[in-house]
């Protein structure tokens, strides 16, 4: 049940349904997590800088269990993502920042209990 959360200081109108579709596919097929267990939100328009610049730019957070928390993994997750960010959002390498976060069972809830005993 992975949760990804793009923060970015681009306008709403570069996030389409078509977008959050396709990037829901990438990140649950690089997590190697099936699409109906995705949770994707954008935040978009945000006053950011980053590297010293507000230049367009995303902060994305990927927390999942059991395929974040080791960097070899994390390396791979970030090859795919960043692929797939720079070409559809036009930037470059250095205006994207992802934070993987590895999560444990019992810290993600769902259905009226947690995942530990789903």
């Amino acid at each position: 049940m992975p949760f990804i959360d793009l923060q970015t200081n681009l306008p709403s109108g570069s996030f389409s349904e078509d977008f959050l579709k396709k990037f829901c596919s990438v990140t649950a097929a690089a997590l190697g997590k099936p699409e109906d267990r995705m949770n994707l939100v954008v935040h978009p328009g945000l006053p950011m800088l980053i590297g010293g610049s507000c230049s367009p730019c995303v902060v994305l957070s990927v927390s999942a269990i059991s395929v974040t928390d080791t960097a070899d993994k994390n390396k791979e997750h970030s090859a795919k993502i960043f692929e797939f960010l720079t070409r559809e959002l036009g930037l470059t390498e250095d205006r994207i920042v992802i934070q993987f976060h590895a999560l444990q069972p019992h810290q993600v809830g769902k259905k009226g209990t947690v995942m530990s005993f789903l």
